[in-house]
C-alpha cells in the first residue's frame, strides 16, 4: 500500500482535531505540528483553514457514502440496514462518549459561527436522512418514510449528545436497544 500524501495526512489530522477540539479551536500550527510539517509546507497545500474545512467535509461526505454503501451490502433487509445505522452508536461509543457525534458537533459549531461551510456539512445529514427514508420506504412506510428517518436521525443525535455530556457508555447501549425495539415495531 502506498504512503498517504502530505495533503491527505493534513486532511486526516484536521478531521481528527476538528472533531476532538472543534473547528474554531484548531489552529494551522496544531495541524502542522501533528502532521510534522512546517507552516510554509502547510500553506503549499492549503491557503486557509476554510480550505481545509472544505476538504474535511468532502472527505466526510465520501466516507459517509461509503459507509451507507457498506451497510446496504451488509444488511440483508431494510430493517437490518437501519439497525446498522442504529448500532453505529455502539461501534463508535468510545469516541461518542468523549466528543459526541462528529457530524452533529461540527454542524452545531458551524451554525454558531454562521460559517459559509454549513450547507456542505449539512449534506452529510441529508445523506443519512435520504438513505434512512429509502429503508423505511422498503419497509412499506410510503407516507411517513421521511418523517421516520428524521425521527431516527434526531434521536441518534440526542443520544450522542447526552452520552457525551454525561460520559455515559451504558446510556448509549440502553438507548441503542430502545431504538432497535422501536424499529421492530415499524418493521
Amino acid at each position: 500500500m502506498s504512503k498517504p500524501s502530505t495533503k491527505a495526512k493534513i486532511i486526516d489530522i484536521a478531521d481528527q482535531l476538528f472533531y476532538e477540539f472543534g473547528y474554531e479551536h484548531t489552529s494551522f500550527a496544531s495541524i502542522a505540528g501533528e502532521v510534522g510539517i512546517s507552516r510554509g509546507n502547510f500553506y503549499h497545500h492549503f491557503k486557509s483553514k476554510d480550505e481545509i474545512l472544505s476538504a474535511v467535509i468532502d472527505r466526510r461526505l465520501m466516507n459517509t457514502q461509503q459507509l451507507l454503501d457498506d451497510w446496504h451490502d451488509e444488511g440483508k433487509t431494510a430493517e437490518g440496514r437501519i439497525k446498522c445505522f442504529i448500532n453505529i452508536l455502539i461501534t463508535n461509543r468510545a469516541k461518542i462518549k468523549l466528543f459526541g457525534c462528529p457530524v452533529g458537533s461540527l454542524t452545531n459549531e458551524l451554525v454558531k459561527l454562521e460559517h459559509s461551510s454549513l450547507p456542505g456539512a449539512n449534506k452529510i445529514f441529508i445523506l443519512f436522512k435520504d438513505w434512512l427514508a429509502k429503508q423505511f420506504l422498503a419497509l412499506g412506510h410510503v407516507k411517513d418514510a421521511e418523517k421516520l428517518a428524521l425521527h431516527l436521525l434526531a434521536r441518534s443525535q440526542g443520544i450522542a449528545t447526552i452520552a457525551s455530556a454525561f460520559h455515559d457508555e451504558a446510556f448509549l447501549y440502553q438507548e441503542a436497544e430502545t431504538l432497535n425495539q422501536w424499529l421492530s415495531s415499524y418493521a
